[in-house]
């Protein structure tokens, strides 16, 4: 099992929540499924949020995923916005927790580095990368899906650099 090990990406937002499948097959890394969880801004916040955990429960259930990706979230001067995002985070990562799966965070930074080798690399250059590191014929979409397969590539990119650490390869 070390050497197929599935990780979960998620981009959380109240209004789209993107989520990105990737599995890790020896040192290939295959797109599992993608996609966007949508919420609507009149539905009442609680209701949005159960939403989110119902759809990720879900996914959890019918893949079962070794770990959760999630980026950190990031000040930002949009207050409401970011509390929206951290409590659509904090969904994801209780989601994760209630079935034993570890979440690891991901600066937006880390995760350019780890697609493009360029911590400030653009988004058409990430998403090139993503299609290029899951042999796509396309460049997945919508966004949000897209981010989230990048935070699932960066993680099993991150576990593999740390395993040759505890090896003393690295």
């Amino acid at each position: 099992m070390g050497n197929r090990l599935l990780v979960l990406g998620v981009d959380s937002g109240l209004a789209n929540t993107g989520y990105g499948l990737v599995r890790a097959v020896n040192s290939k890394f295959e797109m599992v499924d993608k996609g966007n969880i949508q919420t609507t801004a009149k539905t009442p916040s609680p209701e949005r949020l159960k939403i989110i955990s119902g759809e990720l429960d879900s996914l959890v259930e019918q893949y079962q995923p070794q770990a959760l990706a999630i980026e950190e979230l990031f000040f930002s001067k949009n207050v409401t916005s970011a509390l929206a995002v951290g409590e659509a985070r904090g969904i994801a990562k209780l989601v994760a927790a209630n079935n034993g799966i570890p979440v690891f965070d991901y600066k937006p930074a880390e995760i350019k580095m780890a697609i493009v080798g360029y911590g400030a690399a653009t988004k058409r250059q990430i998403q090139e990368m993503i299609k290029v590191v899951l042999n796509l014929d396309f460049i997945p979409q919508p966004d949000h899906a897209a981010d989230a397969l990048a935070l699932a590539i960066c993680h099993l990119r991150s576990r593999k650099t740390l395993e040759l650490r505890e090896k003393h390869i690295v």
